[in-house]
């Protein structure tokens, strides 16, 4: 006995000759390409129904769905150059028929002409746009040449003794033409107001996501919080889901650069969810896109040596201005005294002082107002 061969579903292929239809057809049929694509030649036969099964068939067929990333369309066959030749062809059938008075193949010649312009000027803006096989360059010969056509049309049907009707179709022609050396700029404005669009409404939505959980969630994570205490382990997590809920209601409003105070903050949170500690950065003046390793190194190594001796509140203060950055650290631990740490206590004088020092900045430790430890990292800013 044998089984029957499984069939494919009835999907367009993304590289195609055309559309992909007698390709997806065939591969659902299990029918050779040739002979779908004879059969639908024998349709177009038949009143043109060929033509209208296939762009029915374009327009239900779904394309295959790509096995990782999304793939683009290409289709072999240059659609748009096609329709220039073929709009081509219908004005110099119009001028012979201009020329030789003949009025009902001037009329029939414009209309071919426009539509064919119009076609190819359509096709290169909304469907070669996206198919990487076709350059920019090629998008605007299209359109010049379509546009020439379009203008030469026109002028041969007004120019001609013409009727009404071949006077109309003259004239539209002109109109496309114009409004065809301006397609490309309201295509571009329309997609960007469509964008804008949608990104008011993701921002309306988002801020009334926002505005409820304030109301909400975060109110109740921040109570948890002080019920809790700082160096519990409900607060702990109650602070690392707090500042994971912030960073995801407010990420536009954080800087797409990597600076100094979006690592510091990075660091921070890593570090209340290893060890009972709450670290709050804060941050004044200007951003400071380029990122001293040396600087960042010895804050997170300031920031660890906080949270393992001191826990508890830990205050992070960034001062930046044009010329320099000042990174404050300080707990409210016992305090430290680096006269008194032995010689092999090197996290201090290696990993912070050392560091700052090879880097060209400076570090100091010293015991803070009212106790606890204050570090002060300082760097001039060599940003080119």
């Amino acid at each position: 006995m044998t089984t029957a061969a499984v069939r494919p579903p009835l999907e367009r292929p993304r590289l195609a000759v055309l559309g992909g239809v007698c390709a997806g057809l065939a591969a659902h049929l299990l029918w050779p390409v040739r002979t779908v694509r004879i059969l639908f030649g024998a349709l177009v036969l038949l009143s043109g129904a060929g033509i209208l099964l296939y762009v029915w068939l374009w327009a239900l067929t779904p394309l295959e769905r790509p096995v990782d990333a999304p793939a683009p369309v290409s289709r072999r066959v240059p659609v748009a150059a096609v329709l220039v030749t073929a709009a081509a062809t219908a004005v110099f059938v119009e001028l012979g028929a201009a020329l030789s008075s003949r009025e009902p193949v001037t009329v029939a010649a414009v209309a071919a002409a426009i539509v064919f312009s119009g076609g190819s000027v359509a096709w290169s803006l909304v469907f070669d746009a996206a198919d990487p096989t076709r350059s920019i360059r090629y998008g605007v010969f299209v359109r010049t040449a379509a546009t020439f056509l379009l203008l030469f049309a026109g002028l041969v049907g007004l120019l001609s003794r013409s009727t009404a009707a071949s006077a109309v179709l003259s004239m539209l022609a002109i109109i496309l033409a114009v409004a065809v050396l301006g397609a490309p700029r309201l295509v571009t404005l329309w997609t960007s107001l469509l964008a804008e669009r949608a990104a008011r409404v993701r921002q309306d939505q988002r801020a009334e996501i926002a505005a409820h959980l304030h109301d909400s969630v975060l109110q109740t994570l921040a109570l948890i919080q002080t019920r809790a205490g700082s160096a519990s382990e409900v607060a702990r997590i109650a602070r690392a889901q707090e500042r994971e809920l912030r960073d995801w209601l407010f990420a536009d409003d954080v800087p797409s650069e990597t600076d100094v105070a979006a690592e510091l903050r990075e660091i921070a949170a890593a570090i209340e969810l290893d060890y009972s500690v709450r670290i709050d950065v804060v941050t004044t003046g200007v951003a400071v896109p380029t990122v001293s390793a040396a600087l960042v190194g010895a804050a997170r190594e300031a920031m660890l040596n906080a949270a393992r001796h001191a826990g508890g509140d830990v205050a992070v203060y960034v001062e930046s201005t044009a010329a320099r950055i000042d990174v404050f650290i300080r707990d409210r631990g016992p305090g430290v005294d680096l006269a008194t740490l032995p010689d092999d206590r090197l996290g201090i004088r290696e990993s912070i002082v050392g560091r700052m020092t090879r880097a060209g900045g400076t570090a100091t430790v010293r015991a803070g107002e009212g106790g606890g430890t204050e570090v002060h990292l300082g760097l001039e800013r060599t940003d080119d």
